[in-house]
């Protein structure tokens, strides 16, 4: 039994303390280790960016086509976006979309999850299907969509919680077989009802599979959002993308590339913070 998982069994007052000495040691490798990975992050970052900027300006024709996509152009763009047109607008509406499509996703694909983790009949009856449906592209869908619900953000949704149900019900289903059956005799042993049961025990103990299900599912939607966006919608970053295009306004397209990266690495930041926060005793993938 792991520190973590017999901190949560034993009472508060008999729980084992490490050292003052060993706490501190362990705090100030945690902090080194910390520290060195961000100035390799830092480090990798700055060789993608020397490497952008050889590309287009080094490497490239003096005056050619290559030089307005360069880095300096585009992050003089991307700050006279921020502050002085409606990119705010555009990153509310990719924001809100990515939220309703998650939602939508955990709605299905939790409590589907939560029955194929428990009924092994269920498990093989629709594991077939399962899997064949969540290698269709999403984007092999759009035309679809769009014919059945329109233009607009409906298509939007559909294809966004289609894309992100897969890793959210997969990881569920993984958590539940992987639950102590001690403990679900437990609960059984102490009369507690499905709903005690389902509350107290069962969604704590996958709550880390869910968590890395959403993280998956994100990084899933983020990438299909993009283009989902060019279904004829009037705001959203996919949207601005074409409308950059559309105005031969290559300093702002690349910005918004940029911005897009930004956003998607928060949205996974956000993520694993929420898994360290509520489920600190299960890694991240």
């Amino acid at each position: 039994m792991s520190d973590v998982q017999l901190a949560r069994v034993l009472p508060a007052g008999i729980r084992r303390r490490a050292p003052g000495h060993a706490r501190a040691r362990a705090g100030l490798a945690g902090r080194r280790l910390l520290g060195g990975n961000t100035l390799l992050g830092i480090l990798g970052l700055a060789v993608i960016f020397a490497a952008w900027q050889l590309g287009t300006t080094t490497l490239g024709e003096p005056g050619g086509f290559a030089q307005r996509f360069a880095p300096g152009a585009a992050i003089a763009s991307l700050g006279e976006l921020l502050t002085n047109s409606d990119m705010p607008v555009h990153i509310w509406a990719s924001l809100r979309r990515i939220l309703v499509g998650l939602a939508a996703a955990l709605a299905v694909g939790v409590p589907l999850g939560l029955a194929i983790g428990r009924l092994r009949t269920l498990e093989a009856a629709t594991t077939p299907a399962f899997q064949f449906l969540r290698m269709v592209s999403p984007l092999s869908w759009m035309p679809i969509a769009v014919m059945l619900f329109g233009v607009g953000d409906k298509p939007i949704y559909f294809l966004l919680a289609f894309a992100g149900v897969w890793p959210i019900l997969l990881n569920t289903a993984a958590g539940v077989r992987q639950l102590d059956p001690n403990w679900l005799q437990l609960a059984q042993s102490l009369a507690a009802t499905r709903t005690e049961t389902l509350l107290r025990v069962v969604l704590p103990g996958i709550l880390g599979h869910v968590l890395t299900g959403i993280r998956l599912a994100i990084g899933i939607l983020w990438i299909v959002l993009v283009p989902c966006e060019m279904l004829g919608v009037s705001a959203g970053l996919g949207y601005f993308i074409l409308d950059t295009r559309d105005r031969l306004a290559y300093s702002e397209l690349t910005a918004t590339v940029l911005l897009i990266g930004l956003l998607g690495f928060l949205l996974d930041a956000l993520a694993r913070g929420l898994h360290g926060l509520w489920a600190p005793g299960r890694k991240p993938s």
